[in-house]
């Protein structure tokens, strides 16, 4: 394991998105984090635009296990959370918000179910870590990036988070391979 961010970096990354969203159209803006990375990132991005505003921005948490267009791989009783959107999304800016982007699978199964929850005025996408566009499958990009990583295909990118009980940091570690 290759620590490529550290806490204050993390930290760094995470005010620098959430000045960014700070010039949205707040009164009609909603944030939606995709489990689970994406979540605890939401959160503590909603509370600094509330720090930095004084906006309490409506936030959701979304599960995309059974909107991925590989769930059958996860194996044969995938996790599916619970969705938690308590608010329309309709006529609104969405700003869904995960850890990292890498071919744009996970991002582009989060639109589906978005858009299964009504028609916002517009999807925009944060993420801490951009892993580049040469690792994207679909076309999709971020509108706000933290930082944006190139690694080798073989590499993946690992987000730690406090929420999840370790010290801040982002990782870059060779993939496993099963022998």
């Amino acid at each position: 394991m290759k620590i490529v961010k550290e806490k204050k970096d993390v930290h760094d990354m995470i005010k620098k998105i959430s000045r960014d969203i700070s010039k949205e159209d707040l009164d009609n803006t909603v944030l939606i984090g995709i489990r689970t990375g994406g979540a605890f990132l939401a959160s503590r991005i909603k509370n600094l635009i509330k720090t930095l505003t004084g906006k309490d921005v409506p936030l959701g948490i979304l599960d995309i296990t059974l909107y991925r267009d590989d769930w059958t791989r996860i194996g044969p009783a995938p996790i599916v959370r619970k969705t938690e959107i308590p608010f329309p999304v309709n006529d609104k800016i969405v700003i869904l918000i995960d850890d990292v982007l890498f071919t744009g699978r996970t991002v582009r199964a989060a639109i589906d179910a978005i858009l299964d929850y009504g028609r916002p005025k517009k999807i925009k996408l944060a993420v801490l870590i951009d892993r580049g566009k040469k690792s994207r499958e679909l076309p999709i990009c971020a509108d706000y990036i933290g930082a944006t990583l190139e690694t080798a295909l073989q590499e993946t990118i690992n987000v730690y988070l406090e929420e999840q009980g370790y010290e801040d940091m982002v990782a870059v570690e060779e993939i496993k391979k099963d022998e």
